[in-house]
């Protein structure tokens, strides 16, 4: 691991480390990794070995247990997913977009670190193995489908007919690692008799494996050469809605259901949410799951303590998407409107780009946001969520930097960091 940054006053600087140097073992072991850097380096006394100015090094080490060298790595090389799934977003994307849209991640340190699901497809038994040693728990799987044949025909993975999905899972759940799963449902593909026989596979892991969450296929308007597949609508949410109660009775959970639902099905079928209890531990809400409770409920609870009035008349934009616009119209709106000098409009955001069936957000464009916002009288600021950003909060899903949405829309374009209403609330304040 080569080392790109050497901090002040650290242990590396104390045994003269350079950045350029390159991490090669600890204790004897290969460090591959920022995980094997962390498992590895806890211990009281280390022996490093080193490639510094071309040359092995080995030095031994005595410091604090948890004590690091304090450096900082080149970023990991991210595994890229080895199949070729018929709903697979990556391909649903137009062309000319940067190279990283058209990444699949299939690396099981995301799923670790930032909850991505994997499909554990090209998994060998060395990393299945790793997982264990290392205690990299909880994992997120991506099952969609147990039935052999069907598993082939959604994910077309090149490993023959069985990717042993089912093992896999046993190996890590009998050593110890929580699971989480996730089925993309597709209408008329794995729904069904093959929805049921997937929880039924996946439930004899219960409670290890501890929920199994179903989201509605996402299609784009962009599915060239592609299957065609069938989109999730109105009707067909609420036949699952009709279908939910039945398999939770014969699924049943803990302290939440193991069967969960996304917060798109309740938006889609016209269903209120569960209460925050049902959600247990919110455990899958940056998956989209419980998302719009947890908003609702602190959104209820910080409007308690909202001001009366601003100091000075503001006015502002608020921008969401079609999924979730009556949400905010119907609960956040009529509070704002008691704040006196604060004028808020609210903006439904078609997606163009993708495709008017993607309604999530999260896959809003800058493009999008501009051509239908151009014109406006949009006041002090434009308001949306942190969500349009990629993972270093820099750019649109189009190449778009907030200060240049901010100079097409002759206004401030910002960013809510944690989804949060009181932050707009608290910023206008001091901006007042």
């Amino acid at each position: 691991m080569k080392i790109v940054k050497i901090k002040e006053n650290s242990l590396a600087q104390e045994i003269g480390l350079s950045e350029g140097d390159q991490l090669i073992k600890i204790n004897g072991e290969r460090v591959l990794d920022h995980l094997d850097y962390e498992f590895r380096i806890a211990d009281e006394n280390v022996i490093l070995d080193f490639k510094m100015n071309g040359q092995l090094s080995q030095i031994e080490v005595e410091k604090d247990y948890d004590d690091d060298l304090g450096v900082e790595f080149e970023e990991m090389k991210i595994r890229k997913c080895g199949n070729d799934c018929v709903f697979c977003f990556v391909d649903q994307n137009p062309k000319n977009m940067r190279d990283g849209i058209y990444f699949r991640d299939g690396d099981y340190r995301m799923s670790y670190l930032y909850g991505h699901y994997i499909t554990m497809t090209n998994m060998s038994k060395k990393e299945l193995k790793r997982i264990v040693d290392q205690k990299l728990s909880p994992l997120y799987i991506s099952v969609h489908a147990t039935d052999v044949d069907l598993r082939r025909r959604l994910l077309l993975y090149k490993w023959g007919k069985d990717d042993f999905l089912l093992k896999k899972v046993k190996y890590l759940i009998d050593n110890g690692i929580e699971l989480h799963g996730q089925i993309v449902l597709i209408p008329n593909m794995n729904d069904g008799k093959h929805l049921k026989k997937t929880a039924s596979d996946i439930y004899e892991f219960f409670p290890k494996f501890k929920t199994l969450s179903i989201v509605p296929v996402g299609l784009t308007r962009h599915r060239d050469g592609l299957p065609e597949l069938n989109y999730v609508n109105n009707n067909y949410a609420k036949k699952l809605f009709d279908e939910y109660p039945s398999l939770n009775k014969q699924f049943p959970g803990k302290k939440s259901p193991f069967l969960l639902l996304s917060d798109e099905w309740y938006i889609l079928a016209n269903k209120p949410f569960p209460p925050k209890e049902y959600y247990g531990e919110y455990d899958l809400i940056e998956n989209g799951v419980g998302q719009f409770r947890d908003f609702i409920d602190r959104f209820k609870e910080e409007s308690l303590n909202f001001p009366k009035q601003i100091n000075k008349p503001i006015k502002i934009s608020i921008v969401t998407s079609t999924l979730v616009y009556d949400i905010f119209t119907n609960l956040v709106k009529p509070v704002l409107e008691k704040i006196k000098n604060l004028e808020v409009n609210f903006y439904k955001i078609e997606n163009n780009f993708f495709g008017d069936s993607v309604t999530v957000a999260g896959l809003l464009t800058g493009k999008d946001i501009i051509s239908q916002l151009e014109g406006y009288d949009l006041g002090n600021s434009v308001w949306t969520t942190y969500r349009i950003l990629n993972e270093d909060q820099t750019l649109t899903l189009d190449d778009m930097t907030l200060d240049q949405i901010s100079k097409k829309l002759d206004t401030k374009f910002r960013v809510s960091k944690n989804d949060s209403i009181k932050e707009i609330i608290d910023y206008l304040e001091n901006e007042a």
